[in-house]
C-alpha cells in the first residue's frame, strides 16, 4: 500500500468511526457507533458505574419515576442501566408485550438521560420446563435444539423476533433508536444455566451464539446493539478464557461476572480475580474491543469499605482498561439482597467516596455519549 493510499484509508476510518476498534455491524447507528467509540476512550482513564434494574425498582420500592437507589445516595442515577429480556419468551402473547412496554420506557428515559443500557438474558428454556435455570431430571440440554436444523429452530427465531422488535421499538423524542448492550447466553462456564457448560457442547454454543448475531443484525435489521461475552470466573488462562469464543466477528465487547473473587460467602481472592479481569482487559486491547466487569457485587455489602478498599483499588491496578463495572440487584422484598447501598446502608459513606473519585463515573459525569462532541 503506497503512502497516498494509506492516507485515504485513515481518513475513511475517521470519517465512519471505524479507527482504532473493530466493531461487528458496519450498518449500526451512528448513536451506537459513536457510543462504541467513546466508550473505548473512556475504558482508557476511567470506569462507568453500572447497577442492574436500578431504575425498576430498589430497596423497599418499585416502578417511582426517576428514582433509583444509586440516585438516592449520591445524587446520580449509575452511568450503566442493567434490564433484562427474561419476560420476552415462555409467557403469553399479552405478558410479553406488556413486558415490553415497561422495559421500552426504561432504555427510552435512559437514553435521554445520557445513560447506557445493558441487557441480560435470564432465557426460558424454550424446550423444557424449569425456566432459565437447570433442574435435573426437569431440563432439557436445548442449544443442540435451537441451533440451526434443531427441532425447535425455528421456535428460536420466533424468540429473537421478538427481540428485534423490541429493538425497533426504542425511538427516543429526538426520533434516533437507544442502542443497548446486549450480554445473551452468560455465564456459561458453570452449570447453573440451561445452556451452561456442561450441558452444551463448545460447538453447539458457538453455532447458536453466531446465528443469534447474524439473525439479528443481518437478517432483522437490529442495528443498534454492541453485543457482550461474558463467562463466569471459571477461567486462569486466555486460553481457557476463549474457550467457547465465538470469534471476533460476532463479539463487541469482552467481559466477565465474578463475585466469587471479591467476597461472596466471607471469601476474598482479590488477587485471582484481578488475574482474570488483567486477562480479557489485554484480550480486548490485543482485538480492539471493548472490555468490561459486566457483574459483580457483595450480597448485603455487610463491609463497610468495600466499595474503596476492595473494588476500586482492583479496578485501579495493572493498567486495566474495563468501560464498566455493574453489581448486581437491589430486592425490592428481601431485607438482604442488595448489592448497592441506599440511604442508611453501612457502606454508604464509603459509597460516596467511590462515587465522587475522579476515576469513576456516574450518568452525571456524561456529556453527549451518543455523540462525537462527547466529553467527561
Amino acid at each position: 500500500m503506497n503512502l497516498i493510499t494509506k492516507k485515504n484509508a485513515l481518513l475513511v476510518c475517521f470519517a465512519t468511526g471505524h479507527f482504532l476498534f473493530s466493531q461487528i455491524d458496519k450498518k449500526a447507528t451512528k448513536e451506537t457507533i459513536n457510543l462504541y467509540q467513546n466508550l473505548k476512550t473512556i475504558s482508557k482513564k476511567n470506569i462507568l458505574f453500572g447497577h442492574q434494574h436500578a431504575l425498576e425498582y430498589g430497596h423497599g420500592w418499585s416502578n417511582e419515576p426517576n428514582r433509583s437507589d444509586v440516585k438516592s445516595v449520591t445524587g446520580s442515577h449509575p452511568a450503566v442501566v442493567g434490564i433484562d429480556f427474561s419476560d420476552f419468551s415462555g409467557r403469553s402473547k399479552d405478558q410479553i408485550e406488556k413486558a415490553k412496554e415497561v422495559l421500552r420506557k426504561y432504555v427510552i428515559d435512559t437514553y435521554e438521560r445520557g445513560g447506557i443500557t445493558t441487557v441480560s438474558w435470564h432465557f426460558n428454556n424454550p424446550a423444557s420446563e424449569g425456566g432459565f435455570y437447570w433442574k435435573d431430571g426437569i431440563s432439557t440440554a436445548s442449544m443442540s435444539l435451537i441451533k440451526p436444523g434443531g427441532l425447535y429452530h425455528e421456535q428460536y427465531k420466533e424468540i429473537l423476533k421478538t427481540i428485534a422488535d423490541f429493538a425497533h421499538s426504542v425511538k427516543a423524542k429526538d426520533g434516533k433508536l437507544s442502542p443497548m448492550i446486549f450480554r445473551p447466553f452468560h455465564e456459561f462456564d458453570g452449570d447453573w444455566f440451561w445452556w451452561g457448560k456442561s450441558h452444551t457442547s463448545r460447538e453447539d454454543f458457538i453455532a447458536v451464539w453466531q446465528f443469534t448475531v447474524s439473525y439479528l443484525k443481518d437478517t432483522l435489521g437490529v442495528h443498534n446493539f454492541l453485543y457482550a461475552f461474558s463467562p463466569d470466573n471459571r477461567f486462569n488462562s486466555k486460553e481457557e478464557y476463549l474457550e467457547r469464543y465465538p470469534g471476533d466477528n460476532f463479539v463487541d465487547m469482552l467481559g466477565m461476572d465474578d463475585y466469587g473473587d471479591f467476597g461472596r460467602d466471607g471469601k476474598y481472592d482479590l488477587e485471582a480475580g484481578l488475574k482474570k479481569l488483567k486477562i480479557f482487559s489485554d484480550l480486548a486491547i490485543k482485538k480492539k474491543k471493548l472490555a468490561a466487569f459486566t457483574e459483580t457485587g457483595l450480597e448485603s455489602i455487610p463491609n463497610e469499605k468495600w466499595w474503596t478498599e476492595v473494588l476500586l483499588k482492583t479496578l485501579k491496578s495493572e493498567n486495566l482498561q474495563l468501560v464498566y463495572v455493574l453489581v448486581w440487584r437491589n430486592d425490592t422484598l428481601s431485607s438482604t439482597h442488595y448489592y448497592a447501598p441506599f440511604p442508611g446502608q453501612v457502606s454508604e459513606e464509603d459509597f460516596i467516596k467511590f462515587y465522587k473519585d475522579p476515576f469513576t463515573l456516574f450518568q452525571i459525569d456524561l456529556n453527549n455519549i451518543y455523540s462525537k462532541k462527547f466529553k467527561m
